[in-house]
Parts: C-alpha cells; structure tokens; sequence
C-alpha cells in the first residue's frame, strides 16, 4: 500500500515550481489558474521573491499547495501516474491537509488557493505579532515536549502545536512562555530548543479566532466527497465522510498536528511506502518515525521519471 503526502509551512523557498513549470505545460496551468484565483501573481513571488513576502503566511500557504499539485499535475499528465491508481490513502502536514484533499478532488484547485489565502491571512491577524511564537524541540519526545510546555506555561499559553516525530516536536504559545520552555529544555532531557522564525502561535489556542473565520469560510466551500481516505492531523485516523473532514479541517487550526501517530496508523493499516509531493520535509519525518517505511520525495523532473519508472 501507498500513501502520496504533502509538505507544510516552511517548505517555501524562493525558486519553488520555476523547473517544472519551464519543462511542463501541466505545472504552468497550476501555476496559472491559482494566479487567477487569487487575483495576485503568486507563481512570480515564487520563482522570483523577494523572500520575506514569499514567507508572509497568506502567500506561503498557497504558494506550498501550488507547487505540491503542480507536481501532481506532472506526475499524472506528462507521466502517467495517476494519484488514484496508485495510492491507498493521502495525508497533509497543516496547510498539506488542503493540498491533499484537493488531490483526491474533494476541493477544486481555485477553492483550495481561496481558502488557504484566507487561512493564512486569519491565522496571521488571530495574534498581534510579537505576541506568540513557536520553538522546536530537538531530541524530545511527546512526554517531554508536554511536561516542558506545562512547567514554562506560567498561566500563559504553552502548548504542543506539532508532534512531527520521535526527536521533533514543536511548541507554541505566548511569546514569553516559549522562551521560558527553551531555557528550560536542559532540566527536561531535551537536547535543544529553538525559537523559530514565525509571524504566529500556530496550533494553539491562541489561533481561535482563525479557527472561527475557518469555520465561516468552509461552510461555505465545503469538502466534496473523498475519492481516498485522508489521514487526519487532529485525530491521526482516517477520514472518508465530507462533513467530518470539514469540521477536522476547523479544529486543525488550534489543534496538535500528530504526524508522528498519523504515520505510525497508516503503517498499522498496512501501508509501506509514502511518496511526498512538493517537498523534502514530511517524507523524511516518517523515515525518522519508522525506519522500514519506504519513502519518496517527488519535487523535480528527474524525480517524477524515476518515480514512474519504478511503479510501473
């Protein structure tokens, strides 16, 4: 069994797509109908920059979601390879949670630009910046990002916002309970903190007022059917039914990503090779979360052809 995953925020970087869309047609109608969606020429920031408005969250997210689909897009057309012959099951790290449902047709591709323009946007403006933060915890466990955050809490927000693998996790919360947590990680057993480069306590409580702007904007483009099951952030249990996914896809905003079990369930169920598209950053998570997973990262040409060659 296979599983196609899609990366998360912070996989942008400038340059994103420019490969694939000068080799295919199919990469450049992405490109296209997510630039006339959104009514901005987001496919030039992406190959062009300048960096620091290509990072801003309402432009990263769609432009991350862009670039995975356009490597769909070349996959199936110039390849062959279509997604719904050849995996099992789809799941998104955060913003990829979209992308993969967009993958499986449960979102047209100009409403998963809209939407994830508008997510950006309302996570962006749900914290006055200076206010939240987040920092990853390397070499910590799920136990030990949870007591860490509880101890540097204070009263203020201090949570576990990603759960990535057995040595990542990532926190979130006020920006000075995060510091608080990051000079404590020795006292944990925690090889190392680090306050991350962010606009926003992403995945925390703090996120509730996007949370509340999500739920308005997907009743009313809500999710289509599912074609495959979807590995859920919140839950890390499949999901097959529209309205559970819509009401997953709210609670994702202030909830845990819990990768690592969404990988290890996956696994449970059977499957044994994950193929990451647009990206070389969840793939590698499920490497460190199970070591026999055969994984895949799909993100240029090269990449696809090899790709097809072996499945087929």
């Amino acid at each position: 069994m296979r599983a196609f995953i899609f990366p998360g925020q912070g996989s942008q970087k400038v340059g994103m797509g420019a490969d694939l869309a000068a080799a295919s047609e199919a990469a450049r109608d992405v490109f296209g109908e997510v630039d006339e969606a959104l009514r901005q020429n987001l496919f030039a920031l992406m190959r062009d920059g300048p960096e620091d408005r290509l990072t801003l969250t309402e432009n990263a997210q769609p432009a991350i979601m862009a670039n995975a689909m356009a490597t769909l897009r070349v996959l199936e057309r110039d390849f062959g390879v279509k997604l719904l012959e050849h995996a099992n099951c789809v799941a998104g790290h955060s913003l990829g949670e979209y992308t993969a449902l967009a993958a499986i047709g449960a979102f047209k591709l100009a409403d998963t630009a809209r939407l994830l323009k508008l997510r950006g946007w309302a996570m962006q403006a749900a914290v006055p910046v200076g206010e939240g933060t987040m920092a990853v915890l390397l070499g910590a466990d799920i136990d030990q990002a949870k007591a860490l955050a509880e101890a540097a809490a204070q009263g203020e927000v201090c949570e576990v916002a990603n759960d990535n693998d057995p040595s990542q996790v990532v926190i979130s919360g006020h920006a000075a309970a995060i510091e608080r947590a990051v000079a404590l990680v020795k006292e944990h057993g925690i090889k190392r903190g680090m306050i991350l480069n962010v606009s926003a306590p992403f995945h925390s409580s703090l996120m509730a007022p996007a949370a509340e702007k999500m739920a308005h904007a997907l009743a009313a483009t809500p999710p289509g059917a599912l074609a495959l099951p979807l590995y859920a952030n919140v839950t890390a249990a499949p999901v097959t039914d529209p309205d559970e996914a819509r009401a997953l896809l709210v609670e994702q905003v202030t909830g845990r990503v819990r990768w690592r079990e969404s990988v290890l369930a996956m696994r449970a169920d059977g499957v044994e090779s994950f193929a990451e598209l647009g990206g070389k950053v969840v793939g590698p998570m499920v490497g460190r979360t199970d070591k026999d997973a055969e994984v895949t990262s799909l993100v240029t040409m090269a990449d696809l052809e090899a790709f097809a060659k072996e499945i087929a």
